[in-house]
């Protein structure tokens, strides 16, 4: 029997049933459609409908040998290119699939769900940059109110103080326009003032559920403030209803690999690369998650696949430089020396290969070209990112200024009683990392990883000041003063608050877990007047030692501090100047380990740590090495290997051109593991 019921009747009656089959049952779609080729063939709407119905039907290599040749016979069609794109990234072919929609969108810049499509395209790419582009000329071409049009342009053209004043101008006028809402939310987001594009989304969603882009948004903005519960919701929702969007799969690996679940966050990169195995982002954000949770031999494969897709893929060939223990090959090394000679290598690719070849050349003993190396990557980080290194000697400034003896004395009992956490800090590469490893060998303590919710709070009290909106630099000192106005009643939310948000990353049970954020130095003060009780270990190392271990390494976010000797010398100074600080106001409140006193005496400073900590000594404390948690900092694969001395004094091999260093550390360097007077 026919499956097809419905009566053909003439063409245009049988292509108009076909359309509708495609929205309620794809399968009869199929049937109708080649029942129209059998008597019209080649009849183009119907070719198109049928690919449609074979993309539909998850048959998309069928789809794509339909559309290949009627994208080819109809180069001017828009729909035609569009579902042809659509059916190359069902096949996992991302780059056809981008080259298709942006001749759809060239062809028909209003095709709304093409530059959709295209901007989940380039986030599978990982071209951040253009899916971002994407992304808003999608909100510009969904735009049909006159009045929402130059907002639009100047959202695309990146005029946003133009665009917000657009858009707050009309939604006074219009509050409940779920588009105009989106819309103010992406400035927002632009403007990294997260919060805000939070709550306009939430207001959207709350307007329209179903209004599918802003929820995508709503997730970022989430994932973006480290909302991970929250973002899991709401990507899930979008899942749900595409099961198979690659952006929507990128983003929950991501998401689950900062909570610390790894192993489902392999499993979704491995999904994604099944569907996109020609994705080279893809494999090393894969490689990321498998070097976090200790499958070393599997992170390099995955590392080398990237490089075998995109051989000038400096990220991926730093990747594998990153894993500390890996040797590359001599042919490997010419590989990249020959990308640096391209006249045409982006960037950032080019200091991505001159920290690899730093790290290659340095385990060759070649030391002086290794520096070399080291000194350019350097160089062309520090051109590309903000820092100013008084910002940071004034939060220190104004610490001192703050917290002062009698500061704490009147606000004793303030906070929540919650012992709970252990804080590691100092300046990354101090052995921090080593230290962690040993703490979560302990049957009561859980390692988590370097949390950013001390660092967001101290935000979000900077912002309820009331100069909030002035230069950043007038912003440093601010978050103190804001908390010193703080009730206990307010001082013990903040430390509950910090407890409820870190929840999500605790998975053992264990009463005590580690927040080993090391720029949380900076924010002692702060951590000691809403959790009085948690414990603060200071990872100090030779200045020399680990100021230019932080020069060696390139670190995928922050730390803008380590790209220049000078500036990081004095970071190292000002963090030495609030720890003696805090140790005159606070006396015992911090435990100091010296990163080479560990390495002397492990079982001695094993057994003070954990004194000081409260817990009784464990001999897996010592056998650390064993502990297969997951590690997301440089050291991952180092604290994998019983101790050993040899990074100690590995500065010494550079000493000759570390002159900067050693003027900007100044009395530090001179005293050390001594204070000098501030």
């Amino acid at each position: 029997m026919n499956r097809v019921a419905a009566p053909v009747g003439s063409l245009q009656v049988a292509l108009a049933h076909t359309a509708q089959l495609l929205q309620t049952n794809p399968v009869l779609a199929a049937e109708q459609a080649a029942e129209i080729l059998k008597a019209v063939p080649q009849q183009p709407t119907a070719m198109l409908f049928l690919g449609m119905a074979r993309r539909a039907n998850g048959d998309a290599l069928a789809a794509i040998d339909i559309l290949r040749p009627l994208a080819a016979a109809q180069p001017q069609a828009a729909p035609v290119h569009y579902e042809f794109g659509l059916a190359l990234g069902s096949a996992g072919q991302c780059d056809d699939a981008i080259a298709a929609l942006r001749t759809a969108v060239g062809l028909q810049p209003e095709m709304t769900e093409a530059w959709r499509a295209l901007g989940d395209y380039y986030t599978v790419a990982g071209d951040v940059d253009r899916a971002d582009a994407a992304y808003a000329q999608h909100i510009r071409s969904s735009i049909r109110d006159p009045r929402l049009m130059e907002a639009g342009a100047a959202l695309c053209d990146n005029r946003i103080p133009h665009a917000e004043a657009l858009l707050r101008t009309h939604l006074k006028q219009h509050p409940t326009d779920v588009v105009a809402i989106r819309m103010l939310a992406e400035v927002g987001a632009r403007l990294r003032r997260y919060a805000d594009a939070e709550n306009l989304l939430a207001r959207c969603l709350e307007l329209a559920p179903g209004f599918t882009a802003a929820r995508h948004n709503y997730a970022v903005v989430l994932h973006r403030q480290n909302k991970a519960a929250a973002a899991l919701i709401e990507v899930d929702k979008l899942l749900a209803a595409e099961a198979r969007n690659p952006a929507y799969a990128n983003l929950k690996a991501a998401i689950l690999g900062r909570i610390g679940d790894y192993e489902e966050s392999i499993e979704i990169y491995a999904g994604v690369l099944a569907d996109y195995p020609a994705n080279a982002k893809i494999w090393m954000s894969y490689g990321h998650a498998l070097k976090t949770a200790g499958r070393e031999a599997q992170s390099i494969e995955a590392y080398r696949k990237s490089i075998e897709l995109i051989p000038g893929c400096g990220e991926a060939y730093w990747s594998l430089a990153n894993l500390k223990t890996f040797r590359f090959t001599a042919a490997e090394v010419a590989a990249m020396r020959a990308q640096l000679r391209r006249e045409d290598l982006s960037v950032e690719d080019r200091f991505h290969f001159h920290f690899s070849l730093g790290k290659a050349l340095e385990d060759a003993g070649d030391f002086a070209d290794s520096f070399e190396h080291y000194d350019r990557g350097n160089a062309l980080r520090r051109s590309g990112i903000p820092y100013d290194a008084e910002e940071n000697s004034a939060h220190v400034r104004r610490c001192k200024e703050v917290f002062t003896r009698e500061f704490f004395a009147t606000r004793a009992g303030f906070g929540s009683a919650a012992p709970d956490p252990i804080f590691i800090v100092g300046l990354p590469r101090s052995g921090s990392t080593l230290l962690e490893q040993i703490l979560s060998s302990h049957s009561a303590v859980e390692g988590t990883m370097e949390l950013p919710d001390i660092i967001a709070l101290t935000r979000h009290l900077a912002a309820q000041a009331p100069d909030a909106g002035k230069h950043k630099a007038q912003q440093v000192a601010r978050y103190q003063d804001v908390l010193a106005s703080l009730s206990e009643q307010e001082c013990r939310a903040l430390g509950e608050q910090f407890l409820q948000q870190t929840r999500i990353q605790r998975k053992t049970g264990a009463p005590f877990f580690i927040d080993k954020m090391p720029n949380n130095f900076a924010h002692v003060g702060l951590i000691h007047l809403i959790l009085p009780n948690a414990k603060i270990i200071d990872a100090r190392r030779h200045p020399l030692g680990c100021c230019f271990s932080g020069y060696k390494q390139h670190f995928a976010r922050g730390q803008n501090f380590t790209y220049g000797q000078a500036d990081i010398g004095r970071y190292y100074r000002d963090y030495v100047e609030l720890m003696a600080h805090f140790d005159a106001v606070l006396p015992g409140r911090v435990h100091r380990v010296f990163y080479e006193t560990m390495i002397d005496d492990t079982e001695a400073e094993v057994r003070r740590l954990l004194d000081y900590c409260g817990l009784p000594f464990e001999t897996g404390c010592l056998r650390f090495y064993q502990n297969e948690r997951a590690v997301r900092t440089a050291s991952s694969q180092q604290v994998r290997q019983p101790i050993f001395r040899d990074a100690v004094d590995h500065w010494r091999n550079y000493e000759p051109w570390l002159g900067p260093l050693k003027h900007a550390l100044g009395p530090v360097l001179d005293v050390y593991p001594g204070v000098p007077e501030f």
